[in-house]
């Protein structure tokens, strides 16, 4: 039996909160834009560089991961104290002074730096809080969604338009634009973004400093943490040598580069839909989660073994993406299903986290192999890297198929909060329930598919 949908289930965003989260999420994908669009083409510019060597190059590609993960924790942390915004576009200023440093850089050095900087204006939490502090609990993951939808975009689009840009104003022209799009996100921040009437601490967007100890060892978290590194080192290592290999190996000019990435993303998007609605409505997560990391050594080792036509890396890159897609998906909600429901926003900051570390273990290794090994060397050390996911993917725990949610129940002192707790307990389909007083928050897991609806509504005050 369907659960009878409620006016609270039915309610729409406001204009105002439609505003905050199109123009927030538009801010993070300009900027990831700045990180992205160079990952396809940098490796074809890097030995025009003074000081160029492959292993610098691989570093130069990555860097930014390192200081992305260093700061921005600390900086959402620091929008607490002095507002969202100004963290925000201190950040984006900081990141267009880090794409002019590589874009007037003549050296890899200098490069390096630059991306470096572009890292150091780390707004990723800051961003999260204040889209919490713009939007109503009811539509806080909707909002957090559209964010991460936005980031997959920038990255296809950065994937398949560098090449082209790449041919049109050269790679400093990239880091130019780049620091533009910044510029852009600023004016955005500041013209176009509502600025929120109570800014707070959110649990469920923002790190909590008190819950970072037990998040991190819960080993469940933990390999979680583990697999969005590695994938993000594969992806960043693979590109590494994926251009050259599409330039010196199939003979494919740069300005075409886009065909085949392109296609390879169509094609992969077609193939991971039917897998994300068997793993999500046949509850089969794991199995699916598994069969992912399987093509994505597939994928690898074809690479490492294979001779590299035009053809062969089309497939493979098919592969590559739409393992990596299905992946990319999986993982946060992996991350939020096994999360506690007050700790999901710690959970997340240090996946986001481990997410950037990869981005520099990748680009660093990728660099490194293809100094020493060659490009089937690299393809093989992502091979192995996959492999030891897959290992570690495979004593996976079954997921509970739990879904986050948020109610407003309005303020309670302490010892009404712990009895608000237990009743919400007993509304069929709740499975979590912890009620924050000084927040007047109700932080649950609930199965969907026999949530009481209507009851649950009974405690919200967004029905009252």
């Amino acid at each position: 039996m369907v659960p009878k949908q409620t006016q609270f289930d039915n309610e729409a965003m406001t204009g105002t909160e439609r505003r905050a989260v199109v123009s927030l999420a538009v801010v993070y994908s300009l900027r990831m834009l700045g990180f992205f669009m160079i990952v396809p083409v940098f490796m074809l510019y890097a030995p025009d560089l003074d000081g160029y060597s492959a292993t610098l190059a691989g570093l130069a590609i990555g860097t930014y991961g390192l200081t992305q993960a260093l700061f921005q924790i600390p900086f959402g942390m620091l929008s607490d104290h002095i507002g969202r915004k100004p963290v925000i576009v201190g950040g984006l200023l900081i990141f267009a002074l880090g794409s002019v440093v590589a874009a007037s850089a003549d050296s890899i050095h200098g490069v390096i730096l630059g991306r470096a900087l572009q890292g150091l204006g780390a707004i990723a939490s800051a961003v999260m809080a204040l889209a919490a502090d713009l939007t109503r609990e009811e539509h806080r993951m909707k909002a957090m969604a559209t964010i991460g939808v936005s980031i997959g975009l920038s990255f296809a689009v950065a994937m398949v338009f560098g090449p082209v840009v790449a041919t049109w104003i050269g790679l400093g022209g990239i880091f130019w634009l780049t620091a533009a799009l910044a510029l852009v996100g600023v004016a955005l921040i500041a013209f176009v973004v509502p600025r929120p009437a109570v800014s707070r601490f959110h649990r469920d967007a923002e790190v909590e400093g008190s819950a970072l100890a037990s998040v991190v060892k819960d080993t469940q978290l933990l390999r979680l943490d583990i697999g969005i590194l590695t994938l993000h080192a594969i992806l960043t290592a693979t590109f590494v040598a994926m251009p050259i290999a599409l330039r010196d190996s199939a003979g494919l000019q740069v300005g075409h580069h886009w065909l085949v990435y392109l296609g390879a993303f169509v094609a992969a998007v077609a193939t991971m839909v039917p897998f994300i609605i068997v793993a999500e409505r046949k509850r089969r997560m794991k199995e699916v989660f598994v069969l992912a990391v399987a093509v994505l050594v597939i994928a690898e080792l074809g690479l490492s073994v294979l001779p590299h036509t035009v053809f062969v890396l089309a497939v493979l890159m098919w592969l590559f993406f739409a393992a990596f897609n299905l992946l990319e998906a999986s993982l946060p909600s992996l991350v939020s299903k096994m999360a506690a429901p007050q700790r999901r926003g710690t959970a997340m900051g240090v996946y986001s986290s481990s997410q950037f570390i990869g981005a520099f273990v990748g680009g660093g290794c990728g660099g490194l192999a293809l100094h020493h090994f060659g490009l089937h060397g690299v393809f093989a050390l992502c091979a192995a890297l996959g492999a030891l996911w897959l290992l570690a993917a495979a004593t996976m725990r079954q997921p509970r198929y739990l879904t986050s949610r948020l109610l407003n129940v309005g303020a309670v002192d302490a010892g009404d909060a712990e009895a608000l707790s237990r009743q919400l307990l007993q509304v069929p389909g709740v499975a979590e329930a912890v009620v924050i007083a000084e927040e007047g928050v109700a932080y649950l897991k609930v199965d969907t598919r026999s949530l009481d609806r209507e009851a649950l509504s009974q405690f919200s005050l967004a029905e009252s």
